[in-house]
């Protein structure tokens, strides 16, 4: 018996489409700036960049990894970052890579003055799936309904094609002169575009969803890739896989982009709004540990210390060593205070010490929906 032909090739389209700028499309514009601009403000007045980047970065690898069924607690999760050599579930290690691909992008766009390359995405990709190679060579698996097992879409086959598409992409992503669209659409575009191509072997979905926050960075939307965005997806994937494959099913240039516009609009609103909330509810609970060190261990108290708190939810006697610059017996007696004062919770692991900021874990635990 002969298989069932596949689904004929989507043909990538020339970006931008036109007529894009419809009324539904340009009302839902209007609540995603205005809760980016407001998350772009509080995260700006958060002492230490890296205490947002390292945690919600965090978050956001554990949302984006779940739409893949990957799925881990925050508590393999925050240990597989302590302890990046020790046992670890084998989802909570990918998830941690996750979470390192997205802040090498964004490095990369750091040292490259914002630009967001096919080179960062094939780094980002070799790190998330801890191979060597980068676009493929042979023919891209073909996306079937979860459900029906039937083939919904077949992604470009052609080595060639596929380096093309990607060349047209990256200009597009980086050559603002190109289009005058609103950013959060032309976000809208580009995901819809990569997830098309599905340039890569493996981890497609999660490297996509890592374009998004980077290009929101690189439009100055935001300042720091923090935006919570996988979570809505994960609470609406049908949502999400039906659209996607809506604009491939019509025809062309009246394909349906209005519902995947509008879509992409509603999640970075939710989420920004989400994003800022985590924001406000920490900076509350950095100042409330602030003045309880200060009041109660004020011999050890220094911003430097609460950083170290916040920027790792599971820290450990090394991180102060670093962050701080004392020895190990001091590095040692200040988290035993902490521990003592009832602000940090010791654990054990082997041979080795952790310390959590319990509050802290309980407020990205209440985000997140619980374990």
């Amino acid at each position: 018996m002969n298989s069932a032909p596949l689904k004929p090739t989507y043909v990538i389209p020339q970006l931008p489409p036109q007529g894009l700028e419809t009324v539904p499309i340009l009302k839902a514009l209007a609540p995603a700036h205005r809760y980016l601009a407001e998350l772009k403000g509080a995260a700006q007045s958060i002492p230490n960049q890296g205490i947002l980047i390292d945690t919600l970065a965090l978050q956001e690898a554990k949302a984006s990894s779940e739409i893949e069924n990957i799925v881990t607690t925050q508590d393999e999760l925050f240990r597989a970052t302590l302890f990046p050599d020790g046992p670890a579930s084998p989802d909570a290690k990918e998830v941690a890579r996750y979470c390192k691909a997205l802040k090498a992008g964004f490095d990369f766009m750091q040292s490259t003055g914002g630009l967001l390359t096919n080179r960062a995405l094939i780094d980002m990709f070799r790190q998330l799936e801890q191979r060597d190679d980068g676009f493929r060579r042979t023919p891209g698996t073909a996306l079937k309904n979860e459900q029906t097992g039937e083939i919904v879409y077949v992604p470009p086959q052609e080595p060639d094609k596929i380096v093309k598409y990607m060349a047209s992409l990256e200009c597009f992503i980086n050559d603002d002169d190109l289009s005058d669209l609103d950013p959060l659409i032309k976000m809208a575009l580009i995901h819809h575009q990569f997830e098309s191509i599905h340039p890569f072997p493996d981890g497609n979905g999660r490297i996509g969803r890592i374009i998004n926050v980077l290009y929101l960075t690189r439009s100055k939307l935001l300042s720091i890739p923090i935006l919570y965005l996988s979570r809505h997806i994960t609470q609406n994937k049908g949502d999400y896989y039906r659209l996607l494959q809506a604009v491939r099913d019509s025809d062309g240039e009246q394909a349906d982009w209005e519902a995947w516009i509008v879509y992409v609009l509603t999640a970075v609103t939710e989420t920004a709004k989400l994003s800022l909330s985590i924001v406000n509810d920490l900076k509350v609970l950095m100042q409330e540990t602030k003045i309880r060190v200060r009041t109660e261990l004020s011999k050890m108290y220094s911003q430097d210390l609460i950083n170290n708190l916040f920027r790792h939810p599971y820290t450990r006697i090394e991180y102060i060593i670093t962050d701080l610059g004392v020895s190990r017996p001091t590095a040692t007696k200040y988290l035993e205070q902490l521990v003592d004062a009832g602000i940090l919770n010791k654990q054990v692991a082997g041979r080795n010490n952790y310390y959590i900021n319990t509050p802290l874990v309980q407020l990205f635990l209440r985000v997140s929906g619980g374990e």
